[in-house]
């Protein structure tokens, strides 16, 4: 790249940084920043649009261009030459603008005169800020290195943009990280709180956005990606420690780490003015925006752990490590871009939510929650972005919204949202012991489900009469190695043990689909893995693990009855063959002289709607069945409960979902084999009493769910129920909801 070209450059980021550094409004900064960029590059505009909201960019100052445009031309995301830079966050270099597709002429900014157009977008990892335009009379081409340079000039105002540089009288942007925000996610787990960020990783800020010593800034680089080289190297060193998949990805951090290219393009950045760590992030900017439009999964996986590699580079330059020396805030609910099982089992019950951009309602991080009994919203967009270690946030998992640095009328209904909710509470207390018997006479089971120690303390507190589901895999989840048989049996008789003669029923291990062991390597050739090589087909097909668990199970009993069920279950040969398998090691057991435990029960849990049609000899064969109600809701209406746009349009009272349950229900009864509904659903007051009026007298969910449906249970005449169920589904209505709730009102 020709010298003069850097130093020119290099000058005007000079320029930048001494017109940034005077004490003037917002308004003046961006005002000097266009005046100096259309002299650097020799243009007669220069132009900088922001974005007012997150789909309208506004002309927030120019230099060319008639003055009093600014503030007053706005374009949509999309729109034009400047609203395609911003949305597609590439640059946009045309010697005939007019002639470009998708052009559109803002006749208020006197812009007709003037032929070519170059436009870079704004953006700082990922987030699009705005976009940085210059245009002259000429028709030309801008070459590479101006394409560069105005790109380099782009990144400095990103950077000032999140230091507050622009706000004032005047500015479109007002300050950030101080209004407030709410975000609108997907319910990870109900419930409330109210509390201060404390994020996973807090952002590392970059002060110095402009060099002052270009060979100083490249010898800097250069320290930090030796450390960085050096540190994979040890990691990878470690053999003993490190499995197959793990050293791939460390592989692929070795390949990033001794890139050529990306080194050179980050000296070029340093050449041309940035700082070491403005170049890294400049270079991590532009990964995250390619990131945004690639559709390929192992290019999108690389390109993330390009992303991950540039994070641990930049804490390298400025010693803004992962221990920050911030304090967890009272109260804290934690946020993060995504975290896994052991992190957020290390945070346990300090916190008081949990917010994610990404995640998922099946993910391991929900399950944790789940078992913490803590609320968490996912797909919460751009929050890591937006929040600061201690901002007030306030979290309703209910709904799944949050706000951030909330006003106060949203605070005083949020706080009378908790105290009623608190009211209740103590009303569900008041009953905890009594048994959920209705109005009719027939008493409903209620059942925990669980997954951790952490839960069992709430087998007594929330007046359960056992674990209807205790899942096994979170164990193996939360490991770098697959568990050994005798930490299984420790932990399965200390759930055992807590749970003080209650029942308790073992999910065997339910792996696969979005619960992918940390030593297990991913099936790549699975284009739906849900519907895939998961829970009893990986364990029929690889038997050890199935044994060894089956085997911790066994011992763990201790002369105490045992209760196992197996997930996903299609076929009743499935189930005939996974059964086997456990009266096997059962006999196994017996001949080794161990005790075996006193009674054993063996089920299937019913998630696909093929079992529902089984034959009888399945239901026979069966000493329990437990319908897992969120897989068979999404197999039944063929929607994934992760997929917003068609998930919501299912209702669980639909009226041929119940009819399914009834069935089910009706095909036990012809065999006296004991069936209970497990999932999300039977947490929910309304869909309880209809499962109970179809004929279920077993319910389990999450511990805080059974005050309010017992509440609701207790209050209730089934038989009235049942007939309001049967009369709306002769109607030809899609769901008998609204035929419900208008007799629940009826009976006050």
């Amino acid at each position: 790249m020709p010298d003069r070209t850097e130093t020119e450059s290099r000058k005007l980021l000079g320029r930048l940084r001494e017109a940034l550094a005077q004490d003037s409004a917002g308004q003046a900064r961006l005002d000097r920043i266009t005046a100096l960029t259309a002299g650097s590059m020799e243009t007669e505009v220069c132009s900088i649009y922001l974005f007012r909201d997150s789909e309208t960019l506004e002309l927030c100052a120019t230099e060319g261009l008639r003055k009093d445009a600014v503030h007053q031309t706005r374009m949509r995301l999309g729109e034009g030459l400047v609203g395609r830079v911003a949305k597609t966050a590439r640059p946009i270099n045309s010697a005939n603008a007019p002639q470009e597709r998708g052009f559109r002429f803002m006749p208020e900014t006197g812009e007709e005169i003037y032929s070519s157009f170059l436009g870079v977008p704004i953006q700082r990892l990922g987030e699009r800020l705005g976009v940085l335009v210059v245009q002259s009379k000429d028709a030309r081409s801008y070459s590479e290195d101006e394409v560069y340079a105005l790109e380099v000039v782009a990144m400095v105002l990103a950077e000032m943009t999140e230091l507050g540089a622009f706000v004032g009288e005047g500015a479109a942007l007002s300050a950030r990280h101080q209004n407030p925000v709410m975000f609108r996610g997907t319910v990870g787990q109900e419930g409330t709180a109210d509390g201060h960020v404390y994020l996973h990783e807090p952002r590392v800020v970059v002060t110095n956005p402009i060099a002052d010593d270009p060979v100083r800034e490249a010898e800097r680089l250069t320290a930090a990606i030796d450390q960085l080289r050096q540190s994979v190297d040890d990691m990878l060193g470690r053999n003993q420690i490190i499995d197959k998949d793990s050293r791939q990805v460390l592989e692929t951090y070795r390949m990033f780490a001794n890139s050529r290219s990306w080194m050179r393009r980050m000296q070029e950045d340093i050449a041309r003015g940035l700082s070491a760590e403005a170049a890294v992030e400049k270079e991590q900017s532009s990964a995250r925006a390619r990131l945004r439009s690639v559709p390929d999964l192992y290019m999108r996986e690389r390109l993330h752990d390009l992303d991950d590699l540039s994070n641990r580079l930049l804490r390298i330059l400025t010693g803004q490590g992962g221990e920050t020396g911030a304090e967890m805030p009272d109260r804290p609910i934690l946020i993060a871009r995504n975290i896994g099982p052991g992190d957020l089992l290390e945070y346990g019950r300090k916190l008081r939510g949990v917010v994610l951009e990404q995640g998922s309602v099946g993910s391991h991080a929900a399950i944790v929650a789940r078992a913490l009994a803590i609320p968490l919203v996912i797909h919460a967009e751009r929050i890591t972005a937006e929040a600061l270690n201690g901002d007030r946030i306030l979290v309703d998992g209910d709904q799944g919204i949050v706000h951030l640095r909330p006003e106060d009328n949203v605070a005083n209904a949020f706080r009378d949202k908790i105290a009623m909710q608190a009211s209740a509470q103590e009303r569900y207390a008041s009953i905890r012991d009594q048994p959920a018997t209705t109005k009719c006479g027939e008493t409903i089971k209620l059942m925990m489900n669980a997954g951790l120690m952490a839960d069992l303390p709430s087998l007594e507190g929330s007046g359960a009469e056992g674990v209807g589901l205790f899942r096994t895999e979170l164990q193996f989840l939360i490991r770098s190695h697959v568990p050994r048989r005798g930490e299984l049996a420790a932990l399965y008789g200390r759930v055992l043990d807590a749970a003080k003669g209650r029942p308790v029923i073992f999910r065997t291990l339910d792996i696969g689909s979005d619960k992918v062991l940390p030593y297990m390597k991913p099936q790549d050739d699975e284009p739906n893995p849900a519907l895939g090589w998961r829970a009893i087909r990986v364990g029929l097909d690889k038997p050890g693990v199935m044994r060894m668990q089956l085997q911790a199970l066994i011992r763990a009993c201790a002369g105490r009855p045992l209760s196992l069920m197996f997930p996903f279950v299609a076929q009743f040969d499935e189930f005939r063959e996974a059964r086997q398998h456990a009266l096997n090691e059962l006999e196994r057991e017996r001949k080794l002289g161990h005790v075996l435990p006193s009674d054993v029960k063996i089920g299937a849990m019913l998630e696909t709607p093929s079992l529902a049609f089984a034959p009888r000899q399945f239901f026979e064969m069966a000493d329990f069945i437990s319908i897992g109600g969120n897989d068979l809701k999404q197999f039944f209406f063929a929607a994934d409960r992760e997929n917003e746009r068609v998930r919501r349009r299912y209702d669980t009272l639909n009226v041929s979902f119940l009819s399914m349950i009834e069935h089910i229900v009706g095909r036990c009864a012809e065999t006296g084999t004991p069936v209970s509904f497990c999932g999300e659903d039977a947490g929910r007051p309304i869909e309880a009493m209809c499962f109970a009026a179809m004929g279920l007298r077993t319910l389990s969910m999450r511990p805080a769910s059974i005050g309010p449906v017992k509440h609701l249970l207790r209050r209730v005449d089934l038989n009235g129920a049942k007939a309001v169920i049967d009369a709306a589904r002769t109607t030809g209505d899609q769901s008998v909801r609204p035929a419900v709730m208008e007799w629940l009102r009826s009976q006050n």
